[in-house]
């Protein structure tokens, strides 16, 4: 089974620990979300995955096509070219670079460098407003057109797994709720496989199959929506106690 594994994941800035003994999968075509209020870890987990932060213990496997590698021992580089993708929280763009370069300037990494055609054929057909604006200047779009251009620079790299970080920060509630729909219809019509942290529950619970709760660096709570009926403003409550406990 396709999957990415991650067993007792500690991690942290210097000697300060934020994730302590986290464990957790993400199957292939799931959508699962991880779920918290600020501060509580979620960016830290996405940025280890990624290798921009060090874990101090524990491990990240990414089981796939009967091979399994250990993505604590790689670079940053190496875990994208493994088929790792992440849309960084506030996007992250070259600001001076228009659309089109932002997405070949992605393409450009080596697992994916011989699809850039097609894959920003692919991106032009999913988000059809980045081709209408891909002689556009990253920095002038709207805050939803950038997040979206974020999105589509993760599908340049031609990924296995994508992880995106906060999509709803910065952004009106109907954006948000475009930026959600565009989510959700890649990962049913593509079966792309999503970890998504965001504090937004009602609509993250909504998209996801599985979720996991992070609180103080913990995983406090596994959700399944095919075995358990869930409750947002139950759950978000319950959370809010936590942070405040």
């Amino acid at each position: 089974m396709n999957r990415l594994v991650i067993e007792n994941l500690n991690a942290g800035y210097g000697s300060v620990a934020v994730l302590h003994d986290v464990c957790m999968e993400v199957r292939e075509s799931e959508f699962v979300a991880l779920l918290g209020t600020n501060g509580n870890g979620k960016s830290t987990l996405l940025n280890t995955i990624l290798g921009f932060v060090r874990p101090q213990g524990g491990r990240i496997l990414l089981d796939w096509d009967g091979q399994t590698i250990d993505l604590a021992r790689l670079q940053p580089h190496e875990i994208v070219n493994a088929g790792v993708a992440l849309v960084p929280e506030g996007r992250r763009l070259v600001p001076n670079l228009t659309v089109e370069e932002n997405l070949i300037l992605a393409g450009s990494c080596p697992r994916a460098k011989d699809q850039i055609s097609r894959n920003l054929d692919f991106c032009y057909t999913t988000f059809p407003l980045l081709k209408e604006r891909r002689a556009q200047q990253a920095s002038t779009m709207s805050g939803g057109q950038q997040q979206l251009l974020a999105i589509a620079r993760a599908l340049m790299t031609s990924p296995r797994i994508m992880l995106i970080d906060e999509p709803s920060v910065g952004l009106a509630p109907i954006v948000v709720g475009q930026v959600f729909e565009a989510v959700r219809e890649l990962q049913t019509t593509q079966k792309l496989t999503i970890l998504m942290a965001e504090q937004s529950f009602f609509q993250a619970v909504d998209l996801a199959s599985r979720a996991y709760v992070l609180s103080h660096g913990h995983i406090i709570r596994a959700i399944d929506r095919a075995v358990e009926q869930i409750d947002p403003e139950d759950l978000r409550a319950a959370m809010m106690g936590l942070e405040h406990s």
